[in-house]
């Protein structure tokens, strides 16, 4: 998958200017890469959704400076998989926030257990940030990637214990990531 590119950034009052037009196709793109197992959410990230994001940090904090606009694209590209592999955002999602904290302390074997099934009941497990998990506690958003060796997902899942998830993935969502992996 190929990386975004300084020349694919428009500075941000273009972007703020096209933003109506590109804003539904990007969350088109966003809806079926988009996984749900119980309390985790995971994001599969591609060129395009990296671009959106690199062009909304920009509008938010109006980023014109060529050095700060290569920091945001050198930062959102390490969300893209590499050859054969899929990158994603995990979103852990509790809604109390006792029970998040809770949670994030005792669930930091998380990026062990976390898997994605391939058709062959192969079991991929992440490759994580480590600066992610500190001071015994998980981050509740972390950033993975999975080597899938260009093999599309069937199933997303997790088996910690008292967390034991287990989503296949939709026709639209298999087909979504195997266009990411071509």
């Amino acid at each position: 998958m190929q990386k975004v590119r300084r020349e694919d950034i428009v500075d941000f009052m273009t972007w703020t200017d096209v933003r109506p037009v590109e804003r539904p196709k990007i969350l088109a793109i966003k809806e079926p890469r988009r996984v749900t197992a119980g309390p985790i959410t995971v994001l599969f990230e591609n060129t395009d959704t990296v671009r959106y994001q690199v062009q909304e940090m920009m509008r938010i904090e109006r980023i014109v400076r060529d050095a700060d606009i290569q920091h945001e694209i050198d930062t959102y590209n390490e969300l893209i998989g590499g050859p054969g592999e899929l990158g994603t955002v995990v979103l852990i999602e509790v809604d109390d926030p006792e029970e998040r904290k809770d949670k994030l302390r005792a669930w930091t074997d998380l990026p062990d257990k976390l898997y994605l099934e391939l058709e062959d009941g192969t079991r991929v497990t992440g490759l994580y940030d480590g600066r992610q998990i500190e001071d015994g506690k998980l981050s509740s958003v972390q950033y993975v990637r999975f080597p899938v060796g260009g093999h599309t997902p069937v199933a997303m899942g997790c088996e910690l214990d008292g967390l034991s998830v287990r989503t296949e993935l939709t026709e639209a969502q298999r087909e979504a990531l195997r266009e990411d992996l071509a």
